[in-house]
């Protein structure tokens, strides 16, 4: 019997232990993900990794407040993600969702594709993937980089909600974009 895991449970686990758990979760439908998500990094891969991430999504100037998604059709959806900048919520970050084939895995999972967007998430080649731990409670594991190796580098985050509406579709699609096995290995 599989134990019940909390937002606690997860914060105290390493990042060996998250992918474990991570292989045995159920991928969230598009349906289910509507809505504003609240953000938190879990541990990262090594002690660079953990202090760029503090460094880049939790500092004076802004801070990362959640990841939003809405579906477009039953196939795919569209995505951002919020920052509080000054006293202001800013959306950036733009993707496409859809669930396809876990680089970790081979098993279906909701994946949020930064590269159809212009962003630097896109430019990066930034993929992150979503499993259902419990009601209202997903595990994320992002990744990215411009090599097979850096792709497949975990970089953990929680995702708990929804607690606010989707606030409308944001960024400007990439005039010539088409997944590739640099987003989604396992589909090709």
């Amino acid at each position: 019997m599989q134990k019940n895991f909390t937002e606690e449970d997860l914060l105290q686990l390493s990042v060996a232990e998250l992918l474990d758990l991570f292989r045995t979760l159920n991928s969230p439908s598009i349906e289910e993900m509507d809505g504003e998500y609240a953000a938190y990094l879990l541990a990262q891969p090594n002690w660079l990794a953990d202090k760029i991430g503090h460094i880049t999504l939790d500092n004076p100037f802004r801070r990362w407040l959640s990841k939003a998604f809405r579906p477009v059709d039953t196939t795919t959806g569209r995505g951002y993600n919020t920052f509080l900048k000054e006293h202001r919520v800013v959306q950036c970050y733009p993707m496409m969702t859809m669930i396809a084939p876990s680089r970790f895995d081979n098993q279906p999972a909701y994946q949020l594709v930064y590269r159809q967007f212009h962003s630097i998430c896109g430019s990066i080649n930034m993929v992150d993937e979503i499993r259902r731990v419990s009601p209202n409670l997903y595990l994320g594991i992002g990744t990215y980089g411009f090599t097979h190796h850096q792709r497949h580098i975990p970089y953990p985050f929680l995702l708990k909600g929804p607690h606010t509406p989707y606030r409308g579709d944001i960024g400007r699609k990439r005039d010539v974009f088409q997944i590739s096995s640099r987003d989604i290995p396992k589909l090709f």
